[in-house]
């Protein structure tokens, strides 16, 4: 069936929504986040409106992520949240109701998916199918899958990382860490915090990783000005960080990703695993731009790894990329 220009592909991500449209590329992309008053349960302010408020709301407004840990932690919130992102796209554009192919977070329940599709419908879209997230990365990230030949992905999100091995158009290994974005924010206050007595807030923490983060130390080494709040004396401190500090604090993280991957290469198959030691693992998703952790996962499992290109978006170009192709990649999609 041939789809409308117009057609929407629809990453639920934990820490984005991002949204490509077809003969137009990636058109939105705002925080999953949502400010939201205490008092009258009203709604606030979405996306990068609701992101700015972190740490600096009223104490009568909570900034609330309706998806963590790669799970729907309040589905009321996500439906208007998603609602609200795919009306102010669609608008009065749309003479017909554009289709849509989604992906959403791997711990999202049968009955939100289902609900969310039928949200997804009142808000404008004609029709939204669901396509498995670790299928969409690997789509994006131009994995040869659709084959007899095994690929490895791992799809690093702020809640989690997904890891699947995939042949023959399937998932044949899955499994999930609770390794990802988030997890390295939270590790890097809890470091600052018990070394330093100093505690910052998660956009600090984001910065701090950004700069200074990674799975290996960094040679040389990169030095700045944190400020916070000290423990001790309740008043605003400022102190020099280095990059190997924040190497220790994220350490252990790493560690359990890699120990992650090594289990579900020691699960696969020997026919797919040497595909594998072959072709190596796949990073997509926004944390896999942590400094140094290909290399650091390639030295240890002695196996190539490699982030792939537009690693933040490959889940939304997955599903492009079935928007392009509807009637070649339909056996890709999740039955209603």
């Amino acid at each position: 069936m041939a789809q409308a220009a117009g057609d929407l592909g629809i990453d639920l991500g934990t820490s984005n929504v991002v949204v490509y449209m077809k003969g137009r590329g990636v058109i939105f992309r705002e925080p999953s986040v949502v400010a939201v008053d205490r008092e009258t349960n009203n709604i606030i302010a979405f996306g990068t409106e609701a992101y700015r408020m972190i740490g600096r709301a009223p104490s009568n407004v909570s900034i609330i992520r309706p998806l963590a840990q790669g799970e729907m932690i309040d589905f009321e919130l996500t439906n208007s949240m998603l609602r609200y992102y795919i009306t102010s796209i669609t608008g009065k554009r749309f003479l017909a109701r554009p289709r849509a192919v989604m992906a959403v977070p791997s711990g999202v329940k049968e009955m939100e998916k289902k609900a969310l599709v039928s949200a997804m419908f009142d808000a404008g879209l004609r029709r939204t199918q669901l396509l498995d997230r670790t299928i969409a990365a690997a789509l994006g990230a131009q994995l040869n899958f659709l084959g007899s030949y095994g690929s490895l992905v791992a799809d690093m999100s702020a809640g989690g990382t997904d890891l699947a091995v995939l042949c023959n158009s399937a998932v044949t290994v899955m499994s999930s860490v609770p390794v990802g974005g988030d997890h390295f924010d939270d590790s890097v206050i809890r470091y600052l915090r018990k070394k330093h007595n100093l505690l910052i807030g998660e956009r600090t923490a984001e910065q701090v990783k950004m700069t200074l983060g990674g799975a290996v130390r960094r040679n040389p080494k990169v030095v700045m000005d944190v400020t916070g709040r000290n423990l001790i004396s309740g008043l605003p401190k400022t102190l020099a960080i280095d990059s190997d500090e924040i190497y220790e604090a994220l350490v252990d993280n790493v560690n359990e990703l890699i120990e992650g991957v090594q289990v579900v290469i020691e699960r696969t198959p020997p026919q797919l695993a040497s595909d594998i030691f072959e072709g190596g693992l796949t990073l997509t998703g926004g944390a896999s731009g942590l400094y140094g952790l290909a290399e650091c996962i390639s030295d240890v499992l002695k196996i190539p790894c490699h982030v792939a290109q537009d690693a933040k978006d490959c889940v939304v170009l997955g599903c492009a990329k079935v928007l392009m192709n509807p009637a070649g990649m339909r056996h890709l999609l999740e039955r209603a």
